[in-house]
């Protein structure tokens, strides 16, 4: 199975259109050779149309081009109509998704409404119980039957009305039947958007895109790229446009590193029609981080061919459905540090960084520099070329003026050791040029995270150097936290945080902001904070700690995907949480500094 047409030069992916609202309007088309479009999703309650009206216009003015609203309820779904009526009423034609859990009733309603309808497949024709059972291929066909009966309605009237649809599956988010049959995977996630696609196409429907989110952008690639590939074996027709996104990424710098090493990494390979940054933020800030997101892409990638002698143009290095870290031997990476191997992904800074920072750095910190790149023993090469290898103990990266894109330069550097027989652990760069001017911080962020995440994620690297971000503190930090979100050290507390919406039961900021004020000091410990059921417990399976509302004013605990603690008030439910950690043995005190400051204490600026 292929899920791109090669890992070297650029080819976006070629899809059928599909066509949200009057393009002629306000409306956008999403695929073919249209630009990528940008979404987003408010956060009041629906039953309040001023407030909806409002947040969507503000959404608007950034650049939003389609704007998400959750219909729980089919009164909420009935209340559409008059935030639809009141915003064309004042010029803004901006299409309208209606976002549906769980009420097949509420989705009917909503089609009337809106032009473009979000169903979960895991949860729109299931009652999720999370039950353990087996099916006979008998009870799982009359599983697949009840789904169907279920979802014809819907895809009748979308059809009649030319409404489109995103058949948006989660992990985590997935219905028994897959569950048991295909366990919370990759594989489980894809089979779930196809059985709902199949119903689609049965009543020539084709009005439809497909999105694969998790919160791990390790995960979420998989995810995209089995189903790219199940796509294109099943036929040129299933060309199908795709959204992505990194659903819970958090906020701040977290949030925006998560999303650009999910997202970014599937636009450089091709993939893509159209994008959400999902913050725990107010959704308006969502929009520019797309933007930059979106226009980092073309640096990021080359349309040339590239002579690459000895490497046919469609291989692969790496298994591109199942993550492994590529073998590598272990290998000392300067006095009394060894990197490869089982090794952590280590952190290598230039020799200006580590005059800087190193000094100033507590004894305890775990954010630290670990070699100068200056005093290194590492071979440089041009990848596009042979070049020999001494032993496998050696460290290799790509030398400086090659012109090459960061994420090319180093598959390519990987499929040469590969093809040599060569174990040779490889260190990373961000960047292999540089610019006259220095990048704004923001824009390293997205560089590096994109770069570095993508490889990262293809289980390449075994070493790190950012030195795209100027600042000598924030790029140590930006090494780290990237590590972090690709899931290669953990060094900090880690957090799920959902970007809210009209379900939320508490105020997703001021309470995320809350909790990391207690829990900050906990490495290695992943705390979901999730607004309502929707978002959880499913999708946050894989934290060890969970808080989520359960009613207005009321706080449900988890341990894992398991509510140990019901109807909480929410003036308790941080302590509760505290109690709750300290309970399974995961709670320390923090040190003074740590206390005081948290992460950012660690490392100078």
């Amino acid at each position: 199975m292929r899920y791109c047409d090669s890992l070297y030069p650029y080819r976006r992916r070629l899809t059928r259109e599909v066509v949200v609202g009057d393009p002629s309007r306000g409306g956008v088309i999403i695929g073919g050779n249209h630009p990528v479009v940008v979404q987003s999703m408010i956060t009041c309650d629906t039953m309040d149309t001023a407030a909806c009206v409002r947040e969507t216009l503000d959404l608007v003015r950034v650049g939003c081009q389609i704007v998400r609203i959750t219909a729980p309820t089919v009164k909420d779904a009935a209340n559409l109509e008059h935030i639809v009526a009141q915003l064309r009423a004042q010029g803004c034609w901006v299409p309208i998704v209606a976002d549906i859990h769980f009420k097949p009733e509420a989705a009917l309603e909503a089609v009337k409404w809106v032009e473009k309808i979000r169903v979960n497949p895991g949860n729109y024709a299931d009652k999720k119980k999370f039950a353990i059972k087996e099916y006979t291929d008998d009870a799982y066909a009359s599983e697949v039957k009840r789904m169907e009966e279920a979802f014809l309605p819907l895809v009748e009237q979308c059809k009649r009305l030319k409404r489109a649809m995103r058949i948006g599956t989660n992990h985590g988010s997935l219905s028994d039947r897959i569950m048991n049959r295909w366990g919370d995977s990759p594989a489980g996630m894809v089979e779930s958007a196809l059985e709902f696609a199949r119903v689609c196409r049965r009543l020539d429907y084709h009005q439809f895109v497909f999105s694969m989110k998790a919160s791990n952008p390790k995960v979420m690639i998989e995810c995209y790229r089995l189903l790219v590939a199940r796509l294109s074996e099943l036929g040129p027709d299933w060309n199908y446009p795709i959204h992505l996104g990194v659903t819970e990424a958090g906020e701040g710098e977290d949030g925006r590193i998560k999303s650009a090493i999910g997202i970014g990494s599937l636009l450089c390979d091709g993939l893509g029609d159209t994008i959400r940054v999902s913050l725990t933020e107010d959704s308006p800030r969502e929009i520019p981080v797309c933007r930059d997101l979106l226009a980092q892409i073309p640096t990021l990638t080359t349309k040339d061919a590239i002579p690459t002698p000895g490497v046919p143009v469609g291989s692969i290095p790496f298994d591109p459905f199942t993550y492994s870290r590529r073998d590598s031997v272990a290998s000392e990476l300067t006095p009394g540090m060894t990197g490869g191997g089982e090794s952590v992904v280590r952190v290598v800074v230039t020799r200006a960084t580590w005059d800087k920072v190193a000094p100033k750095i507590p004894a305890k910190a775990d954010v630290r520099p670990e070699a100068v790149y200056e005093d290194l023993n590492v071979q440089e090469v041009d990848p596009r070329e042979e070049f020999p290898v001494a032993c496998d103990t050696q460290w290799i990266t790509v030398r400086d003026d090659v012109p090459l894109p960061v994420i090319t330069a180093f598959r390519l550097l990987a499929d040469r050791l590969k093809r040599l027989g060569r174990r040779n652990p490889i260190l990373l760069k961000d960047c292999l040029q540089f610019s006259a001017v220095p990048l704004t911080p923001d824009i390293a962020l997205l560089r590096a995270s994109v770069s570095l995440g993508a490889l990262l994620a293809d289980g390449i690297g075994d070493a790190i150097l950012v030195r795209g971000e100027s600042g000598a503190g924030q790029s140590l930090r930006l090494a780290f936290n990237i590590l972090q979100a690709a899931g290669c050290r953990s060094f900090k507390t880690d957090y799920v945080a959902c970007p809210s919406c009209g379900r939320t039961l508490f105020n997703l900021q001021t309470v995320t902001a809350r909790i990391k004020a207690r829990t900050d000091h906990l490495k290695g410990v992943k705390i979901a904070i999730m607004g309502c059921i929707v978002n959880g417990p499913g999708e946050m399976a894989d934290a060890d700690f969970g808080y989520v509302g359960g009613a207005p004013g009321k706080i449900n605990l988890y341990v894992g995907k398991t509510a140990v603690k019901f109807n909480i008030p929410e003036t308790e439910a941080v302590d509760r949480l505290v109690d709750l950690i300290r309970e399974h043995g995961k709670w320390v005190d923090a040190e003074p500094a740590e206390a005081a400051a948290g992460f950012a204490a660690s490392v100078p600026a």
